[in-house]
């Protein structure tokens, strides 16, 4: 069997669906981005990193309100996609930058703010990554992230690994508030406000936007429909698989 390296797994995964991202109404919108744009806020003359960019939305809703915005990611093909939308869209301050979170191409205290949305559970070093975040933050800097939460029950966190890994190979963890605050800490932050809530997926969508093997998209509705009732309540398990995931924001500040 050929061998992969998790970033060729990533890249595999994320480049062909990259326009698939773009125009997905989960990633363009939501409360959970419109949080982050009002933590971040208007900073003329900012620049910020907008790390794991995805398909760029958090970068488009941002170069309105900061001096200039880097959007990062490890593919080249998405990065193709936002490059394209953001002229489209007449954004002349955003760029992007391709490589790795672990080991970012800029000099220390490079930017004023540095942002990721639904990108660190991809990372296959937490902690490197966050180091490196903080690398690149300037000293009086923010960082801003959102992502998916695990909870905090064995049962509902085994089941929320297997269920992401059967979806997306390059899914690597969804990690509890508490890790994240312990990590965050060790990276050099000190974690302010952190805001829960609660995100709905549609099945169907979720699967499709991934391409997810009908072999395994079996095994997630088998799951689901062998799913404890502590399972299905926590999930909201509903008939077509549709289901929702707790996740949150967290700001803090570079010490």
């Amino acid at each position: 069997m050929p061998e992969k390296s998790h970033e060729t797994i990533v890249q595999g995964q994320f480049g062909p669906q990259a326009q698939v991202y773009l125009e997905s109404a989960v990633h363009a919108q939501g409360e959970d981005l419109e949080r982050m744009v009002r933590a971040i806020g208007p900073r003329p003359g900012a620049r910020v990193l907008d790390l794991g960019c995805g398909g760029g939305h958090v970068g488009f809703r941002l170069s309105a309100l900061v001096g200039e915005v880097v959007a990062f990611d490890l593919s080249d093909a998405m990065l193709e996609v936002v490059a394209a939308e953001a002229t489209r869209r007449g954004l002349n301050n955003l760029t992007t930058r391709q490589g790795f979170v672990e080991a970012l191409p800029f000099p220390d205290a490079s930017f004023d703010v540095v942002a990721s949305r639904y990108s660190a559970h991809h990372w296959r070093d937490f902690e490197g990554g966050l180091a490196e975040a903080r690398r690149v933050l300037k000293p009086d800097g923010l960082a801003v992230w959102v992502d998916v939460i695990s909870p905090d029950s064995s049962l509902l966190d085994s089941w929320l690994q297997t269920l992401e890994l059967l979806r997306d190979p390059s899914h690597v963890r969804n990690y509890s508030v508490d890790q994240w605050s312990q990590a965050a800490k060790a990276a050099g932050f000190l974690p302010g406000d952190t805001s829960l809530f609660r995100v709905h997926l549609e099945f169907a969508a979720w699967v499709q936007r991934m391409k997810t093997p009908e072999a395994h998209v079996l095994a997630i509705r088998s799951m689901q429909t062998r799913a404890s009732a502590d399972v299905a309540r926590h999930f909201g398990i509903e008939s077509d698989g549709s289901f929702t995931l707790d996740s949150m924001l967290m700001c803090a500040q570079a010490e």
